[in-house]
This record gives C-alpha cells, sequence and structure tokens, in this order.
C-alpha cells in the first residue's frame, strides 16, 4: 500500500499547499505558481496511465513478422529436407537466398517496431519531464531575490521590492521548498512507472535538482531563524517592526 506513490494524494497534497498559500498570501505570484504546479501534477496523473499503456497496434504487427519469419525459416527448412537432384540443389541454394534475405528485412523490421513502443513513450516522458524542470526554475526564481540578510536594512531604488516580515518571510520560502518537493514527486511517477534507463536518469536529474535549491532555500530559512535568536540581539518582533509597512500585502 506505501511501497509506490499515488498521484491522488500527490495531487491532493498541492492543493492543500495552494489552499495554504491563499490564505497566507492571497493573489501573489507564487499562489499562481502553486496553481500551475496543480495542473502539471493532474496532467502527470494521466500522461503517466497513457505511457504504461500498451500500444497494441503496434504489438499486433509486431506478432504478425514474427510470424512471418517463422514461417519463412519453417518453409525453407522444409524445402531443403525435399532436395534429391544437384539441379533442385542449386535451384533451392537462389531459393534459400532470397528466403534468407527476406528473413532478415523481417527481422529488421521486428527489431524496429520492438524498439517504437519504447522511444515512443521515452520521448512523451522526457517532454513531461522537461516541463517539470521548467516549473522547478520558476519556482526558484520566486525565492531567488528573498534575500534574509536585507531584513532590516535599508534598500536602493534599484532593489528588489522585499514587504516581507520574517515570519512571514520564513514562510514564504518553506512553501518554495514544498512545492519543489512536490514537483520531484510528479517527476518519480515517471521512473515508477517506465523503466527506461533514459526516463530514469532523467528522472534523478530532476530529484538532484529539487534537493539542491531546496538545500539553498532552507539556508535562508537558517539565517532567518538565527537572526531571530536573542543573542543576536534581535528578535522576530524587531525584526518584523523594521519591515516596511503592508509586510502582508501583495507577497
Amino acid at each position: 500500500m506505501y511501497r509506490s506513490l499515488s498521484s491522488d494524494k500527490i495531487i491532493g497534497t498541492i492543493e492543500t499547499l495552494q489552499a495554504r498559500i491563499d490564505d497566507r498570501f492571497p493573489n501573489s505570484g507564487l499562489a499562481t505558481v502553486c496553481a500551475e504546479v496543480e495542473q502539471i501534477a493532474r496532467q502527470t496523473s494521466k500522461r503517466i496511465i497513457a505511457v504504461s499503456r500498451p500500444i497494441w497496434g503496434l504489438r499486433l504487427t509486431l506478432l504478425g513478422l514474427l510470424i512471418a519469419v517463422v514461417l519463412t525459416a519453417v518453409m525453407l527448412a522444409i524445402e531443403a529436407s525435399s532436395l534429391k537432384t544437384s539441379d533442385e540443389l542449386s535451384e533451392m541454394m537462389q531459393g534459400v537466398d532470397a528466403g534468407v534475405n527476406l528473413v532478415i528485412v523481417l527481422g529488421g523490421a521486428a527489431y524496429f517496431l520492438a524498439s517504437l513502443e519504447t522511444r515512443w513513450k521515452r520521448d512523451r516522458a522526457l517532454k513531461a519531464l522537461h516541463e517539470l524542470r521548467s516549473i522547478i526554475h520558476v519556482i526558484d526564481m520566486h525565492q531567488l531575490t528573498k534575500d534574509p540578510s536585507m531584513l532590516g536594512h535599508i534598500s536602493t531604488r534599484s532593489s528588489p521590492d522585499r514587504p516581507l516580515t520574517p515570519f512571514m518571510l520564513m514562510r514564504y520560502l518553506d512553501y518554495c521548498s514544498e512545492m519543489l518537493s512536490l514537483t520531484a514527486k510528479c517527476a518519480a511517477l515517471y521512473a515508477e512507472k517506465l523503466s527506461d534507463p533514459v526516463v530514469v536518469d532523467t528522472v534523478g536529474d530532476v530529484e538532484r535538482l529539487t534537493s539542491d535549491l531546496s538545500n539553498k532555500i532552507w539556508q535562508k530559512i537558517t539565517i532567518i531563524e538565527g537572526l531571530a535568536q536573542p543573542d543576536t540581539g534581535a528578535s522576530i518582533g524587531a525584526l518584523s517592526a523594521a519591515a516596511p509597512s503592508g509586510a502582508f500585502e501583495n507577497a
């Protein structure tokens, strides 16, 4: 029961995260990104079903080719066993040459069809994983300018807008980390359903990317928590007072 990922559970978790972000940061860009993640998760659930389903048309065609190869080989063997004279042998050699060529062509076609289903599924999975990688970078862009070292400092005209208190900034960064983790879970669904080594390696790359970005986010959260410790001469309340007014709006 708990040995495989459930796309429905992942979607439900993203929906809960979406509600939390809407409550904390209504009408924010982060909420919009989370809505996109939810939509991608729903698409992933449908795509997983599609790529894991056998392509029966290809498989039946492949079966027909294999039967043709076997029948051709059997017919050649029967003809060879019925030879009695050298003239018949000479004629048979010509027939064998043509038969062998036919077997080679049919075998090549069978191999092509056998790999075609795998390549089709791989291409569809890689396109979906590329989409997940793109949304991961979008999530990273939203936390990129959230610099905890600038809390309480005077900004310049070119500085990014940072209307967040320390507590709200920690929540914002934590939501980004959760979205990264859930996006990685969507990618893991492909590795779970497809054993193709290229897909598995790509999923591993996506998981490493989200892990690295999440580690950077938690470094920021650790810095904020450190700034709030009593021995630093600051507190959450003091740092919050230093934040600009309207800190809870348009985050």
